[in-house]
């Protein structure tokens, strides 16, 4: 009866939806505007649809943190649980009887809290985050509530308790949960109207936030994934609407042609996130060989590289183009007083403290009222036996007059006791057995109630002191759960990608010069370089006009081209070196600029903006270079100077709107290239910053120095692995870095380490003789580790052995050991454990200047031969037999020269000394 009525509404408010179509129709074809209301269903319905939906499907509560699908299935499990594994299928349909839809969305809900780790104990199948493998159905795997659940989730005594959907059985409103769980948990819903996405925390961490809050101190929390990865928490807000969290998969260098990914962002999985980096790659954003995935237990992608693709600047590429960094909303949205609201995890973190407290509270005074009611029947029964009250009633017949004997019994025996006796105690007295009374021990009695006295006392001192019991009870947790928890994603601050600077070439660019056409379709013509799709292009023409415009398949900048590149904002380095005529029978002006910023697709011009202007010579720099000109004039009149030549280095670099320095006022025949220049530019300084483990020249961490194209960094790691390269804004770091400093050729590096084949302890010293290729100075075994570096000139280290009957030892590197190659072995130091290697201050060291033009026949020969494998001045060391032998044959001849040289300088002095006496 009731559908037909349901149905008959539809049809009436059909029946008004199409009159009202109809009006509509008539009202627009009159050109008039009608108001048509929603009601009925349109209304009432979709409201309680959104209810339902977000109170009792998407959107967690805030008392326990469970979604109502969560709750009943961890009910359920509680109903089943015997100590042992239930298969899931079972769970499920137990769980039926309280959630009134579908075994698979309970199936489904259970997989997701099993794989967060912290409520279920699972066994089987329960598929992988990492690589997105489903679990396997519910009838092939099982599960039981963990130690942790049974724990802190349940007290049916301090559980609220509602009738479940049908009126058969009893369901919890929320559980009595004890802990942060929707923090550690996080959640996920799309509701109608809204949405909630609250991110899991650490557990640890959280624990240690309740702590500090409870001790009134300041907390910050940040989430943690156990997928791992790197995470920028920068913007994140608290939690709340607004913030943003950025996360980034763990990238290293294997090789110079491999990049391993080893941990994945939040949200991604490894299949996911190779159909990422295989679509950047078939669009040519990155330039990859092939992908190989070897993911088990631990992510483990290969990403194989083609010959000369940078490695750092493929890793930076990855960020920007594919899933390996990935940007979440966090918004934390929970169920309060069956109402919507929106808090940040900080205020989330204090309620769930705060409930906690609140719930151990009523734990220990319900505690407490069981021990006292235990003491008050244990008192009475002793009492009762003790006084032999019992056979008062042998003579009494009736209920009534039992009661009232034994109560009569009590009264001169109960001054001490905290309450009245009432009928149901006297009632439970006479339910003793025979038994019991006959075996009744008063020593046992008086031992069992001062126990319970002591119990009494403790809970009372608990509930007097409830924060600090609070305190104790987190603590516990932490110890008891806490193994195993530790932060699996790093924090680390991101620097910003500029997705034009990593893209991959892709694409090239051609130029018709005389047409004005740029682009990469014009195949036929002049080829200019390699770009990606998404470079801006810099064009300067004859009419001395300049633009700057995104790349394309064919543009039309401006006919006479005679310069064509791509655009690198805010590059200071490119120096344009520009002579221009000033109108049609103007002077001739020169100049030096640079250009950081323009608007795209706006037309410059680098003249004085007179009619007729012409661009003589122009040239492009990339590192600022000056080259020397020459200067023809027309022979015209009585010009006597007809040809000179002019250095750009004596220009200053300024901005590309000045009109710039004269030239000349006479006619210009043309201008020749006589000679390539240096760069004027200043060395630039560089700078580490730790945080985000980049280079910068935005004077931001730690100055490593001033640095000119030549110039060179010294990287040394932990592993035992040294190289001197270019200093490349877009560098990686390995974690295990220990040196980052400018590279000195001539420098020694002074190294103590242990040899795992061995198994003892070797002295080294050596250079850098290979740029920009990476070797190891350690042995390759797996137990060999590098116990100091020293890159002083004259480095002095202290050894502590293990062994406390053994004294320290100074080792001098310089006296211990020559400059020997870097593959070189090294000297013995001990073979006994060493604890710990600390170095000390260094021997002061001067620089020895570099040899001047008028050295010897036999000084210029040492410079031209030397090989930076020696110092300039020869340790007294090698006069050592034993060191002798163990050096080269060109070693040694090098020594020889140096002993020469010496020799004759100091002949040469003890000559001009003698002659300076005669004079005198």
């Amino acid at each position: 009866m009731s559908e037909e009525i349901n149905g008959n509404e539809h049809e009436e408010e059909l029946t008004n939806l199409n009159e009202n179509l109809d009006s509509d129709n008539l009202a627009d074809s009159a050109q008039e505007e009608t108001i048509t209301r929603v009601t009925g269903m349109y209304k009432e319905w979709f409201l309680d649809y959104a209810s339902y939906v977000i109170l009792e499907r998407a959107v967690p509560s805030l008392e326990d943190g469970l979604k109502p699908v969560q709750r009943r299935i961890m009910h359920s499990m509680k109903d089943l649980d015997d100590g042992r594994y239930n298969k899931v299928a079972n769970i499920v349909g137990h769980t039926m009887q309280y959630h009134p839809h579908g075994d698979a969305s309970i199936a489904d809900a259970m997989v997701q809290i099993g794989q967060k780790e912290l409520l279920i104990d699972m066994q089987g199948n329960w598929g992988n985050i990492l690589t997105g493998d489903r679990a396997a159905a519910s009838r092939y795997i099982e599960a039981r509530l963990s130690k942790f659940a049974l724990d802190v989730v349940f007290n049916p005594k301090t559980t609220d308790w509602k009738m479940s959907y049908d009126g058969r059985r009893k369901e919890p409103i929320d559980l009595p949960v004890k802990f942060p769980l929707l923090l550690a948990q996080g959640a996920e819903g799309i509701a109608v109207g809204l949405s909630t996405k609250i991110l899991p925390h650490n557990f640890v961490e959280l624990i240690d936030a309740s702590i500090k809050y409870l001790k009134g101190r300041s907390f910050k929390i940040v989430p943690d994934f156990l997928t791992g990865g790197i995470a920028d928490f920068t913007n994140y807000n608290d939690g709340k609407r607004g913030g943003k969290v950025r996360i980034r998969a763990k990238i290293s260098q294997l090789d110079k042609k491999t990049l391993v990914i080893t941990e994945i962002p939040f949200g991604t999985t490894t299949s996911t996130l190779i159909d990422s980096i295989i679509k950047a790659n078939e669009k040519g954003k990155i330039k990859i060989k092939k992908i190989e995935d070897n993911t088990a237990a631990e992510v483990e992608i290969l990403v194989h590289l083609p010959p000369n693709v940078s490695p750092d600047k493929t890793i930076d590429a990855l960020y920007a183009f594919t899933n390996c960094e990935n940007s979440i909303s966090p918004l934390c949205c929970t169920i309060q007083e069956n109402k919507p609201v929106f808090l940040g995890v900080s205020e989330l973190l204090k309620h769930s403290t705060d409930l906690t407290v609140e719930l151990l509270k009523k734990e220990l005074e319900i505690q407490l009222d069981e021990l006292e009611e235990q003491w008050h029947f244990s008192s009475l029964e002793r009492i009762f036996i003790e006084n032999r009250i019992y056979r008062d009633i042998e003579e009494e017949e009736t209920w009534d007059g039992v009661i009232a004997a034994i109560d009569k019994g009590l009264q001169p025996h109960i001054k001490h006791l905290k309450r009245a006796i009432t009928v149901e105690d006297i009632t439970r007295l006479t339910e003793i057995r025979i038994k019991k009374i006959s075996k009744f021990d008063i020593d046992k009695a008086k031992q069992f109630i001062e126990g319970l006295e002591d119990k009494i006392a403790t809970v009372k001192n608990n509930l007097a002191n409830l924060v600090d019991f609070a305190i104790d009870y987190f603590k516990r947790l932490k110890d008891t759960y806490g193994k195993g928890k530790e932060r699996r994603t790093e924090i680390r601050i991101f620097d910003d990608i500029v997705a034009s600077k990593v893209a991959m070439n892709n694409t090239k660019l051609y130029v018709n010069r005389a047409e004005g056409f740029i682009g990469t379709s014009l195949k036929r013509d002049e080829f200019v370089c390699d770009c990606s799709d998404i470079d801006d292009i810099i064009i300067f023409r004859k009419d001395g006009g300049m633009m700057v415009t995104k790349v394309d398949t064919k543009t039309f900048v401006g006919k006479d081209i005679i310069h064509v590149a791509v655009f690198k904002k805010k590059d200071k380095r490119t120096v344009y070196n520009y002579m221009y005529r000033d109108g049609a029978k103007g002077p001739s002006y020169m100049k030096r600029f640079n250009v950081t910023s323009v608007t795209r697709d706006k037309e410059y011009d680098l003249t004085n903006g007179k009619k007729g202007s012409i661009v003589h010579y122009f040239s492009a720099n990339l590192n600022g270079e000056a080259e020397v000109v020459s200067v023809n004039l027309r022979a015209v009149g009585s010009i006597k100077k007809l040809k000179w030549d002019i250095d750009f280095a004596d220009l200053a670099v300024k901005g590309r709107a000045v009109r710039g320095n004269t030239i000349t006022k006479y006619a210009i025949k043309s201008i020749d290239f006589k000679s390539e220049g240096v760069s004027t530019l200043k060395p630039r300084k560089i700078w580490f910053d730790d945080t985000v483990q980049r280079l910068n020249v935005d004077d931001r961490g730690e100055l490593l120095g001033e640095f000119r194209a030549e110039d060179k960094l010294l990287i040394i790691t932990q592993s035992g692995k040294a190289k001197a390269v270019k200093p490349d804004l877009a560098m990686h770091f390995e974690d295990d870095m220990i040196v980052l400093e400018k590279w000195q050729p001539k420098k020694p590096i002074s190294a103590i380490y242990y040899d795992g084949e061995k198994e003892r302890y070797f002295v080294k010293r050596f250079l850098i003789e290979t740029t920009d290729k990476e070797e190891e100075f350690i042995s390759e075994h797996p137990k060999s580790q590098l116990e100091i570096i020293a890159t002083d000139y004259r480095p002095i280290a202290e050894v502590q052995f293990s062994k406390r009957s053994l004294e320290n030892e100074v080792v001098n590197f310089e006296d211990f050991i020559a400059i020997k190659g870097i593959k070189a072995q090294g000297n013995q130091l001990t073979t006994e454990k060493i604890k710990q290697v600390n170095l000390l201050e260094s021997l002061p060291y001067e620089e020895v200047e570099e040899p001047s033009d008028n050295n010897t026949k036999d000084e210029k020969l040492l410079a031209d031969t030397s090989t930076d494998k020696l110092p300039i001045e020869v340790p007294e060391v090698v006069a050592n037999k034993p060191v002798l032998e163990e050096l080269s044959a060109e070693e040694k001849a090098k020594i020889a020269l140096q002993k020469s040289i010496a020799r004759k300088k100091a002949e040469e002095k003890k000559r001009d000394d003698e002659n300076q006496t005669k004079l005198f």
